[in-house]
């Protein structure tokens, strides 16, 4: 143990006392932030387990979705300069709010509509069932990718929290572990010890 490592105490009871509650204090701290980090994990874990769900998902959507837009060019003929006149402002918004999760605020996203279908009557002519089906299938398709966004902010918000977390355990560990170690077990000065 080098002169760094300790500290400068007169050797009294009142002075055992003191250190006991800082020791005390420092291993009910360590316990603490011990359950938090599990908490943290757990979640993590949680979160993990969803994105690959939403992944494969999206997959599947977003094959629908590219193969729905093919059927309803097919049947509809080109649409598209229809939809660019008639869009004066977003249809679909995102709103952002607030999950909290051991102390570590994670942000979450939603998704809502706002107005009405302005593409109501796009395809009445020919090939409405397919432009209908193609609204669906993209409308789902960003649900799911507002969804994929918020777990893969929440997951690299996580990841660093549990990083720091683990820091600080670590470092509390660190500090404390001297007193429970088998070459200190008989102390030089025992009133600064505790008693194992």
């Amino acid at each position: 143990m080098s002169g760094k490592d300790r500290i400068d105490i007169f050797p009294s009871r009142m002075a055992q006392t003191i250190m006991k509650a800082r020791l005390k204090g420092a291993q009910t701290g360590r316990n603490l932030l011990k359950k938090k980090s599990d908490a943290l994990s757990m979640r993590f874990r949680q979160i993990l387990r969803k994105i690959i769900e939403t992944k494969t998902k999206m997959g599947e959507v977003m094959r629908e979705a590219a193969f729905s837009l093919a059927e309803a060019k097919f049947t509809a003929g080109d649409f598209s300069t229809t939809v660019i006149q008639n869009v004066n402002k977003a249809q679909v918004k995102v709103r952002a709010k607030k999950d909290n999760v051991a102390g570590v605020t994670l942000p979450v996203f939603e998704h809502y509509q706002e107005g009405g279908d302005s593409y109501e009557l796009t395809g009445l002519a020919r090939g409405g069932e397919q432009l209908s089906r193609l609204k669906r299938n993209y409308a789902r398709a960003v649900e799911l990718l507002v969804e994929l966004a918020s777990l893969q902010t929440s997951f690299v918000t996580l990841d660093e929290a549990i990083k720091i977390t683990n820091r600080r355990v670590n470092a509390i560990e660190h500090v404390t572990h001297f007193t429970h170690h088998p070459i200190y077990s008989v102390p030089l000065w025992p009133c600064l010890c505790p008693p194992m």
